[in-house]
């Protein structure tokens, strides 16, 4: 049975045996972690103390001036999990953490790359994964999420010393083209969909979205004290999602979750129609009925919520708008189409494009631009006939 002496100023731990009558030491340093969160350890051995004591410090010495990994043989797929449950467990939203785990999880983990030795990893090898990846009808637009995420995963890798660059910004990959539909209603349909909503449980929130074109989960955060009585407005501050949170073991659990919005432009004041502001004020008075009818309501202040106050399930509202829509006998378009025809109406209305885009929160003008040049062909049709009057006067 070892006999263990634990060294002071960083020396590690020795331990202490019997071999063929004479004293064996074996000293035992921490390295890092394996892929589910557990310590990993190098030892150094033999019969003379000091020799032992001296191999353990030139190794710590290498390793803290960056000349060796402090885990030379760490994979792909340990340091990622690694980096990502040390590293960016506390600074990445749940919702964002979810994404990565998720790369990690499809793509990394038990892939071709992710067994591999991190310091083996090179271009060629990590080009060949997404080219194999490609040929088996992967989308151009996930590799190009996988290389993202793997590119931020490798750049730590070069700031712990565990590689001497980064070799993702090596590799060859597809251009992306983005064929994003925008589909929204016309003012028939927009009109047809008002009144198949009169009287659902649901009504306002949906008015609410097409008169400010307000994310859903913005729309699920709100509460009273964002709107604003005197100058019909409401201020976006935050956001409701549905998130899984995840555990080094792997331990999934599903939450609904009040987070800050998207970008810093996501914070935004935006005017509520004069129409909705007075139904706003008949649903906080029929609201305040319910508070006090219920004892088991919770006061979370959410505009929009469920019978004991909790934020409604992001799923709800487009499931309930899908009904509508085919009880209406109306095409079928995605929930966001009402973000994309609130900006529309916009359009149509003249508003200058960056007030559109301060509207919608859009930290890139060319989103909302984007958005314009979708849904607006009969603007492209005006403009070109405005040019052909211009030649026919000359």
């Amino acid at each position: 049975m070892p006999k263990k002496r634990n060294r002071a100023n960083g020396e590690g731990t020795i331990y202490v045996e019997e071999r063929n009558g004479k004293k064996y030491y074996r000293a035992q340093i921490t390295v890092g972690y394996d892929e589910k969160g557990k310590l990993k350890r190098k030892s150094f051995s033999g019969y003379v103390k000091k020799e032992v004591i001296e191999k353990m410090n030139e190794y710590l010495y290498k390793m803290n001036s960056g000349q060796i990994s402090d885990n030379e043989n760490i994979t792909l797929q340990e340091w990622f999990h690694t980096w990502l449950f040390e590293f960016r467990i506390h600074d990445l939203k749940p919702s964002s953490f979810e994404r990565y785990e998720g790369i990690y999880r499809n793509y990394i983990q038990e892939s071709p790359i992710g067994k591999m030795k991190l310091k083996e990893l090179r271009a060629a090898n990590i080009q060949s994964y997404y080219n194999t990846l490609l040929e088996n009808n992967m989308s151009v637009s996930t590799l190009h999420t996988i290389n993202k995420f793997l590119k931020t995963c490798l750049n730590e890798a070069v700031k712990q010393n565990y590689i001497p660059r980064n070799y993702c910004n090596s590799v060859k990959l597809p251009k992306e083209t983005k064929t994003e539909s925008y589909e929204v209603f016309t003012l028939e349909e927009q009109e047809k969909f008002l009144k198949a909503i009169q009287g659902h449980k649901y009504e306002l929130a949906f008015k609410l979205n097409l008169g400010t074109g307000l994310r859903l989960g913005e729309l699920l955060a709100l509460k009273w004290t964002d709107i604003d009585f005197i100058n019909n407005t409401l201020n976006v501050n935050k956001s409701i999602k549905r998130v899984t949170f995840i555990n080094k073991e792997g331990k999934r659990e599903n939450k609904i979750i009040e987070q800050t919005p998207k970008t810093e432009t996501s914070n935004r004041v935006i005017p509520i129609p004069e129409n909705i502001m007075k139904d706003l004020k008949l649903y906080m008075k029929k609201q305040a009925k319910l508070k006090k009818d219920n004892e088991f309501y919770n006061d979370n202040d959410y505009i929009f919520c469920d019978e004991f106050g909790n934020p409604l399930d992001p799923k709800l509202l487009p499931r309930n708008f899908k009904s509508i829509l085919k009880k209406a006998g109306m095409r079928q378009i995605k929930y966001h189409s009402l973000r994309h025809t609130y900006a529309t109406r916009l359009f149509e209305a003249g508003v200058p494009i960056k007030t559109v885009q301060a509207l919608l929160g859009h930290s890139d003008i060319s989103t909302t631009m984007n958005i314009y040049t979708h849904v607006m062909p009969e603007q492209k049709s005006i403009a070109a006939e405005s040019i052909n009057n211009f030649f026919n006067a000359h």
